[in-house]
Order: structure tokens, then C-alpha cells, then sequence
């Protein structure tokens, strides 16, 4: 009979206990992440340290160089290179000057490849110097899991990153207040154009309230991929999928389940609760005749 009883009780505790927690949300991502970006902490992950292509995406590690590097205010020349990348474009002609404040805009909203170039060649001397500059600011920010070889995002062999990385990148970035600015702005008409820029984030400029910033991308050969940010009751969250048929659902079912849990402790398996359940479970063996150390 005491056998039972104990059984019983230990059964009532395991089900009480919050050791279940809460119920984590369904992402349709093949790789997928969502982190504090004050802590850092990670919230939720779905194969987040996978190496996968990631498009576009790359621009954040493009356009945070081109910040750092102090040139914001300089005038560039779009180059013949430039001007004839591949995929979406801001549709610069050949030797036309701007910006290179107005060029990081036209990369982050309007995900132009000739931007990409045209900034890699002013501000690293060659695309070539500019890769190299992101594979060292890459080692710098922990993301050890990336190798770029391009400024834009365009698909190639030894182009890829994780999840985990993309979202280190998004909370370094995100530090950087010229960053913050351009990646949460909806609209912007630069000095040389006579319409303006559109942001493609439609979680900033129409799906999601909370939403403060991000970056689109597709290819073929990755798929959808998306990094973005959202806060809500000074709780500031950064979501990254990859290979996403559905992300902006996903994003906003992440950033959702993320809010409505931020009081938590942690949403991982609480540590106390671990630690009363074993050491009753060794009482329990000991009284039925176990071995603990067994």
C-alpha cells in the first residue's frame, strides 16, 4: 500500500508541477529562432544552428558596415559592376551618384542587389574587400556558423548561416541607433529619386503592430527567410526563420507566444522543479529498495 500511495503522489507532483510549462507555438520554418534581444536568451528554437542558404537576409551584416564605417554622408558612384547585379534592384544607372546614406535605405527596404555592390565597392575598395570585412565582423559578433560571399545575398556554395547566427546579428545591429532607424522606417524618398522607397517588411508596414524592423528574403534554392523585430511592454524580441513558407504568420504567432510569456521566469523547464522531483524520486527509491547511484 505504500507503495501505491507513493506512486500516486509522485504522479499528483509530476502533474501539477510546472515542469510542462507552456504549450510552444507551430512554425512551418524548417530552421526557426526567437531570442530577448536585451539578454539574448533563447525563447524558442527550431533547428536554429543549421547551416542553410539565407538570401537576402544578408543585407543586415551589408548595411551595418556601411554604418560603421562613418561614410553615411559621402557621395558614390554606381559602377558598371553595380548596376548589372542580378535580382531585385533599386535600379541605379551606370556612373549616377548618391548617397551612400540613401543607398543602405534603398538595400534595407527595397533589398537592392545593385545597392549591395555599389556600397561593398565604395566602402571595402572591391566587393572582394567588403566579403572580407563581413566574414570578420561575422567572427567578431560570435556568429560562428556563417561564411558570407556576397554583399546581397545571391545564392552560392560557401554562402550560408543559421538561425542562432542571424538573430546575434540582428540584436548586435539593432544596438547601432542609425540601424534602428533605417530598419523600422516604412517609407523614404532619397535626394536622387522622384518617388519613393516602400519597405517589403509587411510586418512592419502592415501585419503586425508591435513589429519595429526587419529583413525579407527569397531565393529559389533557400526559400522565404526573415528576420525580424517587435516590441511590446518594453519587451524587445527578435525572430528569425529560414526556408518559411508562412512567415509572417510564423513571425507573429512567435512574437505572440513570446509576449504572452515574457513574465515567465524562463520558458524553459524551471530549475526548482527539477530539482524537488529528483530528489523525491530518490527518496521514493530508496523507501522501495533502489539504488540511487544505479
Amino acid at each position: 500500500m505504500r507503495i501505491i500511495f507513493l506512486s500516486c503522489l509522485l504522479i499528483g507532483l509530476i502533474l501539477l508541477s510546472p515542469i510542462h510549462g507552456l504549450a510552444k507555438p507551430s512554425v512551418s520554418a524548417i530552421n526557426a529562432v526567437l531570442i530577448n534581444e536585451s539578454t539574448g536568451e533563447v525563447l524558442f528554437e527550431k533547428n536554429a544552428h543549421e547551416k542553410e542558404k539565407i538570401a537576402s537576409i544578408t543585407k543586415i551584416m551589408t548595411a551595418i558596415i556601411a554604418i560603421e564605417s562613418g561614410k553615411m554622408n559621402e557621395t558614390v558612384t554606381a559602377s558598371k559592376r553595380a548596376v548589372y547585379t542580378e535580382g531585385s534592384s533599386i535600379y541605379l544607372e551606370q556612373g549616377e551618384k548618391m548617397k551612400l546614406k540613401d543607398l543602405v535605405y534603398g538595400l534595407m527596404l527595397r533589398s537592392g542587389n545593385d545597392a549591395a555592390v555599389a556600397i561593398s565597392e565604395y566602402v571595402g575598395g572591391s566587393v572582394e574587400g567588403f566579403v572580407y570585412l563581413m566574414n570578420k565582423k561575422a567572427r567578431w559578433i560570435g556568429m560562428t556558423n556563417t561564411h558570407f560571399e556576397n554583399p546581397s545575398g545571391l545564392d552560392g556554395e560557401a554562402h550560408y548561416s543559421t538561425a542562432y547566427d542571424m538573430a546575434l546579428l540582428m540584436q548586435y545591429a539593432m544596438d547601432n541607433k542609425v540601424f534602428e532607424k533605417i530598419t523600422k522606417t516604412e517609407m523614404y524618398k532619397s535626394e536622387s529619386r522622384e518617388y519613393a522607397w516602400k519597405n517589403k517588411n509587411k510586418l512592419l508596414t502592415t501585419y503586425y503592430e508591435y513589429c519595429t524592423g526587419g529583413k525579407t528574403g527569397y531565393t529559389k534554392a533557400a526559400g522565404r527567410t526573415l528576420v525580424s523585430t517587435a516590441t511590446k511592454n518594453g519587451v524587445d524580441l527578435i525572430a528569425v526563420t529560414l526556408q518559411d513558407p508562412d512567415d509572417w504568420v510564423d513571425h507573429i504567432n512567435l512574437y505572440e507566444w513570446g509576449f504572452k510569456n515574457a513574465d515567465q521566469p524562463t520558458m524553459a523547464q524551471p530549475q526548482h522543479s527539477n530539482d524537488f522531483l529528483e530528489g523525491f524520486g530518490n527518496i521514493y527509491r530508496q523507501i522501495i529498495g533502489l539504488d540511487v547511484n544505479g
